[in-house]
């Protein structure tokens, strides 16, 4: 079964799962839509969309799991750790990109200063 789809067992363990099942699926929705924002360097939009996963995490998680549950939990969290790592991909190479950025502008700095003091011993 596929995550985002809900296992009809029993009223019992449906009313105390389905909560649960619904806050890992916003989790996931709101991975991917970080993701999306990571990918368009819209890093203003991933910090504070992180703010709302981790309380959304945070609700999820409040309450006990239940064992008959466990498997849709593993493959949520599986799926919700996979798009972490891409997310966490995007943000080392922008931070790489960002670095070297700032190489380039030290250099240019460091050459425009050169020129000055060149023109100033003349």
């Amino acid at each position: 079964m596929m995550f985002g789809e809900i296992s009809h067992a029993g009223a019992q363990g449906d009313q105390l799962t389905l909560p649960q099942t619904r806050l890992l699926a916003d989790v996931i929705k709101q991975t991917r839509e970080m993701l999306a924002s990571a990918r368009c360097e819209d890093w203003n939009t991933v910090a504070e969309m992180e703010i709302v996963r981790r309380e959304t995490l945070r609700h999820c998680f409040e309450s006990p799991m239940l064992e008959h549950g466990s498997e849709l939990i593993a493959e949520a969290l599986a799926v919700i750790l996979h798009l972490n790592e891409e997310l966490v991909s995007e943000l080392a190479a922008a931070r790489e990109q960002t670095l070297e950025a700032s190489l380039s502008n030290k250099k240019c700095l460091a050459a425009v200063s050169e020129y000055h003091n060149v023109g100033e011993d003349t």
